[in-house]
Formats: structure tokens, C-alpha cells, sequence
């Protein structure tokens, strides 16, 4: 469900948990911690973000807690996400370091960042997170559709997110509709390929007869499709131009020549090859 505000910050979706998550954030992947985390993250806050995704993986939990604190924005009015790092033994414990890293006193969404040693091998010290209340809702990430169905077999609190990549070039379509069958929102990261997707001549195409800007039709797109987003940047210029995508749509002909762009031949994975 989304709401009807009018700045990037203020549309939300709600979760199957009864939670509301922005549909749009920043994600800081590959950001060091340090200035150039701080920076973008403060940058994406005072331009009207309210979505934030990091990790414990991501070495920079600290700073994303510099700029949440240095923001001046409400804890309340903020909406953050964290990862376990599959390597760990106890997803509760890791939250509990995540929540003082972050200086926060509960985590928006905690997610298992993939699925390590099994599918259901970190559910229930993810649900145990949730329980102790290091944590608001539960989720994953990198789950075909077989992995989020073992971990729902078992599961007292169900996955409320699924965060995969996602893009008209890896158009996941089965998996996309395997996770609203069961009430699990999609997530899209990498939603611009790390920038690869961004000259391709189809995707510019469109973006330059409707005079908006690559990044942006890549990133309706994912919206049009039912995904909540979490590009990544450090520029302060693209953070902006990222956020300025619920003022248009997409015509039902650009989403099919978009769709088309599909590599993955519509599948129900969630990556194409273990990186562990």
C-alpha cells in the first residue's frame, strides 16, 4: 500500500507485519565508513529521504549513526535497515552490536543478508531479535523462491522482505510474483546495475523522449513493478535527481520495452551464483 505524499520520503508501503517502510532509500553499499558515508547519508535525509540500508557486512554501521544523530531528524520519522551477517553464529547478538554501532535502540527491518548454511539455518535468532525487540520487522535477502518457502515452513514470524536485485536487465518475474503469493514485499538493490545500466541505449532512449534522466525511468520502473528501491550514491545531486520519481509514469508500452531488457529469463532465483 502506498500512501499519497508528495516528497520521496513520505511514500511508504505497508509490510504483511503491520510495519510501513518508505519505498524509496538510500542504500550504502560499498561506501566506506567515514565522511563520504556520513555525507551521503546526511545529504539523503535533508533532501527528504526517510529510508536508510546498511549492513553488518558493510563496515559502516557507525557512520550511518553519525549521520542519523547529526541529522536532527526523529528517531520516529526514519525508517532503518540493517543486515546479519550470515558468518556469525547469533543473529540476536549481531543486532544487539548493530543497534550500538548505529546508536539506535531498535532496528526498522533486520535481514538476513543470504542465505548461508541454509535457508532456515539464522531464522530463529532472527525471530529471537525480533522478540527482545532489537528489531521492528524481520526479513531476507539473496532468497529464491525454494529458500523463502523452507524458511515460511518453519517460521513462527514470517519474512516480511525479500531484498534481491532487481532491474528491468534482471526482471526476476516469477520470483516477483512467488513473494506477493505470499505476502513477502521485493526489495530491489542494485536497482541501476551499479551504474552499468545507465547508457544503455534502450533505457536512454525513453528516458530522453519523456525528459527525465536514465537513473530515473530505471528506478520508476522498479516502483511500477511493486518493489520498494534503495539506489546507492554519494552524490548529493544524485541522491536528489533519485528521489524525483513519483511526479511521472511510465506508459505501458516503455514498461514492456523495458521488461524485454530481461537477462534472467524470468526466473524464480535470487542470484545467478553464490558469492560464498
Amino acid at each position: 500500500m502506498e500512501n499519497t505524499a508528495t516528497n520521496g520520503g513520505g511514500r511508504t508501503r505497508e509490510l504483511a507485519d503491520g510495519s510501513s517502510i518508505p519505498v524509496l532509500g538510500l542504500g550504502v553499499w560499498q561506501v566506506p565508513n567515514g565522511p563520504e558515508c556520513v555525507n551521503a547519508v546526511r545529504w539523503a535525509l535533508e533532501l527528504g529521504y526517510r529510508h536508510i540500508d546498511t549492513a553488518q557486512a558493510y563496515g559502516n554501521e557507525e557512520s550511518v549513526g553519525r549521520a542519523l544523530r547529526d541529522s536532527g531528524v526523529p528517531r520516529e520519522e526514519f525508517f532503518l535497515t540493517t543486515k546479519f551477517y550470515p558468518a556469525q553464529q547469533d543473529p540476536a547478538t549481531a543486532a544487539a552490536e548493530s543497534l550500538r554501532r548505529l546508536g539506535v535502540d531498535q532496528i526498522d527491518l533486520y535481514i538476513v543478508h543470504w542465505p548461508q548454511g541454509g535457508p532456515i539455518q539464522a531464522w530463529q535468532g532472527m525471530e529471537e531479535a525480533q522478540q527482545r525487540g532489537y528489531a521492528r520487522s524481520i526479513g531476507v535477502s539473496n532468497f529464491s523462491v525454494s529458500e523463502l518457502d523452507q524458511v515460511m515452513a518453519m517460521a513462527s514470524s514470517p519474512p516480511a522482505v525479500n531484498q534481491v536485485q532487481f532491474s528491468p536487465f534482471e526482471y526476476r518475474k516469477a520470483l516477483l510474483a512467488a513473494c506477493v503469493d505470499r505476502g513477502i514485499a521485493l526489495e530491489a538493490y542494485s536497482p541501476l546495475g551499479t551504474g552499468g545500466h545507465l547508457s544503455h541505449p534502450t533505457v536512454t532512449a525513453i528516458a530522453e523522449r519523456i525528459a527525465r534522466t536514465p537513473a530515473q525511468v530505471l528506478l520508476r520502473w522498479c516502483i511500477q513493478r511493486q518493489a520498494i528501491v534503495i539506489p546507492k550514491s554519494t552524490h548529493r545531486e544524485r541522491i536528489e535527481e533519485n528521489s524525483r520519481i513519483f511526479d511521472f509514469e511510465l506508459a505501458d508500452g516503455d514498461m514492456a520495452t523495458l521488461d524485454a531488457l530481461d537477462r534472467t529469463g524470468g526466473t524464480d532465483e535470487a542470484r545467478e551464483r553464490k558469492w560464498w
